[in-house]
Order: structure tokens, then C-alpha cells, then sequence
């Protein structure tokens, strides 16, 4: 099944018409037509938007299987060490050492997202390592 397959059966349970999608995703309902039968791809920005609209994930769009693994809750401790992590971040993007994006020196906006990417990325490597830990090491 590809992507246009699971976008109409994504829009055909949330009860829109390819219009009404096409509207709140901001393209035309022929547009959404040609995605569902596959005379083309929803770009990356559009997929983001579908899956907004269609309340679900982009890797359920792309028909990549979502896990639903629990993994190990952030301790008190892990939280304090993450914090400490993303401020080291902060405060080595905000020395004036002429950070550059693309040619382009970088903007506050640009180092909040890198800041928010980094702690997300950190926050998901500790629970996957806390994971893989073995048994007789880990904290009860």
C-alpha cells in the first residue's frame, strides 16, 4: 500500500472530502486526488501538514511501523542530567564564535530549534540506553 492509499483511508475515517483535506492542508482538492492515486507525492512539508490533519504520525503516513514499546520513565536524577546537557549546548551556541547555518550566521530562532532537536534527541537516547542496561545494573 502506498502513500496515497493510506491518506484516503486516513481522510475517509475522519470523514473528509478531498476538498475539505485540501483546504486544511492548503493545496487543491485535485492536488490531494493525484497523492491518493498516485500520480504524485506529497512533498516532506505536506506529509507534516496530512498528518497533522489526519491526526496521526508521519511514519504512519509513510507506512513505516510505528512501536508502541514502552520504555524506562526518566528519573529524577536523568532529568537533572539532561538539563545539564542541553544548558552546556546553550551556552556553547550562544559564544560569540560565528556559529554558521548554510553560510548564514544563526539566529536566535535557529538555536532554539537546534536546542529543542538536541533535548529531544538526548531525552530518546537515555531511555533506549536505560533500555539495554542489564538487569543487575539497573536502579529499583
Amino acid at each position: 500500500m502506498g502513500i496515497g492509499e493510506r491518506i484516503k483511508n486516513k481522510r475517509k475515517q475522519m470523514r473528509f472530502t478531498q476538498a475539505q483535506l485540501g483546504k486544511l492542508v492548503n493545496v487543491s482538492a485535485q492536488v490531494i486526488s493525484n497523492w491518493e492515486r498516485g500520480y504524485s507525492n506529497p512533498n516532506h512539508d505536506d506529509v507534516a501538514r496530512l498528518a497533522e490533519v489526519l491526526e496521526c504520525s508521519t511514519e504512519e503516513l509513510h507506512g513505516r511501523k510505528v512501536s508502541n514499546k514502552k520504555y524506562p520513565e526518566l528519573t529524577d536524577k536523568d532529568e537533572k542530567d539532561i538539563a545539564k546537557r542541553v544548558e552546556k549546548i546553550r551556552e556553547d551556541l550562544s559564544e560569540d564564535d560565528g556559529y554558521m547555518l548554510m553560510g548564514e550566521p544563526i539566529s536566535e530562532e535557529a538555536k532554539e530549534a537546534i536546542l529543542d532537536a538536541m533535548e529531544f534527541a538526548i531525552r530518546q537516547a537515555t531511555k533506549l540506553n536505560k533500555k539495554y542496561i542489564p538487569k543487575k545494573y539497573r536502579d529499583k
